[in-house]
């Protein structure tokens, strides 16, 4: 049957980009994102295709694995296409793009993708990421090597393993079913909101209820206030609910959305395989590196964290370091403190202070005065088995000077 749901979808270029490489779908049973890759005209010609070539599957279907079949099919008869277009246009060579597509089902979500656009579900308050990253960076997460907030800001957080694009007609995607429930939101969006708004920010954006359209908003909002270095897609789908249903009317948004086709410049010099950051306005925003630099890309990763771990020995050593000289620095201090008090049976004047660490002492005995502490008047035995804090060792002298004169006159 027709999916009873709502749904909206918004593209922005961002604040740093000159043009817009993604793409989205939101129609009656269909969804869909695409970010595109190749530089300034690839990216926007590939998304384009794959929207154009996807959204003829959006119908009811009869079963979710006719759905799914659908999808893988005509997926990879897409890449067929970007292949095909590359052949008639050489300068397009490289191009690709990320897919991220969901067909409901009756009560359930037909998923199929590639690349690292992502597809998220918030349900009853918590919002969970369904799809995985084909990135390098999502590979060095999932062998522990590193934290999940650490791939947010790692350098290499561009370099797609996985891709739709004109070198492999056989692309490897990620399909699978999903039951959804009325209250469902999903979210689909290319890796220029995800790589700015964090899932906190995102959580509280979709629990505002608000119809889809102003959610969208919302967040493509939050992604500009962050800089957004990148094109932004964002495809919200609400299953049920009491905002309006679907009109009838697809929405295409991005360079899918461009009645005249993509307009494609003469070629340009290529600058590289690789791009550390998105820094210059149409320079590629993803990497499908070639098989061979791999082994590279590891071990570049391997001396970073090397590199990582010998910055904090170091920096522990410091840290040590100073902690062990000021400790003896306030040894030293100590060792300029003088009082008097009692060893066993006699007046002792010692230097350091009446203080302890746990074994350690912080005084030392300076010299035995040989004054018997049952020669002292009751007041002055007591006063000295308290101890008697001096100012100095000339102070310290003095006191048993005078210690030692009542001592006598008894």
């Amino acid at each position: 049957m027709v999916f009873q749901g709502s749904s909206a979808a918004i593209s922005h270029t961002g604040k740093v980009r000159s043009n817009n490489q993604d793409s989205g779908y939101a129609g009656s049973n269909l969804f869909v994102v695409a970010d595109g890759m190749g530089g300034h005209a690839g990216g926007d010609v590939a998304s384009s295709i794959a929207i154009t070539r996807i959204a003829e599957l959006d119908r009811p279907f009869e079963s979710t694995s006719s759905a799914e079949l659908a999808l893988q099919e005509r997926i990879t008869e897409t890449a067929g296409d970007l292949i095909d277009t590359v052949r008639s246009r050489p300068e397009l060579a490289g191009m690709g793009t990320t897919v991220s597509a969901l067909v409901m089902v009756d009560d359930y979500a037909v998923i199929a993708h590639i690349g690292d656009s992502r597809i998220y579900l918030y349900r009853d308050g918590a919002l969970t990421q369904i799809t995985t990253d084909h990135t390098f960076v999502q590979r060095l997460v999932d062998s522990g090597r590193i934290t999940p907030e650490e791939a947010r800001f790692h350098p290499r957080r561009s370099v797609l393993m996985r891709v739709l694009g004109d070198m492999d007609a056989e692309p490897e995607l990620d399909t699978f079913i999903m039951p959804t429930q009325p209250g469902d939101r999903w979210l689909l969006c290319s890796d220029g909101l995800s790589g700015v708004v964090d899932d906190a920010h995102a959580t509280k954006t979709l629990a505002l209820g608000l119809a889809p359209g102003r959610t969208a908003d919302q967040l493509l909002k939050q992604a500009l206030d962050g800089g957004a270095p990148d094109n932004v897609t964002i495809v919200i789908v609400d299953v049920g609910g009491q905002h309006p249903l679907f009109s009838g009317t697809p929405t295409v948004v991005g360079s899918a959305s461009n009645p005249m086709g993509v307009e494609v410049p003469a070629a340009r010099a290529s600058r590289g395989w690789l791009h550390p950051v998105r820094q210059a306005a149409n320079e590629p925003t993803h990497f499908e590196p070639a098989p061979e630099y791999l082994e590279e890309l590891i071990e570049e990763d391997r001396r970073r964290a090397r590199r990582r771990r010998i910055g904090w020995m170091i920096g522990l050593v410091l840290v040590l370091g100073l902690l062990v000289a000021s400790l003896f620095a306030a040894y030293q201090w100590t060792q300029t403190r003088y009082f008097v008090g009692t060893d066993q049976d006699s007046v002792v004047i010692y230097r350091g202070i009446q203080q302890d660490i746990g074994p350690i002492s912080l005084s030392t005995v300076y010299v035995d005065t040989g004054i018997d502490l049952d020669d002292l008047s009751l007041f002055d035995r007591v006063t000295v088995e308290g101890t008697i804090t001096a100012r100095s060792l000339e102070d310290a002298k003095e006191i048993v000077d005078r210690i030692r004169e009542r001592a006598e006159a008894r």
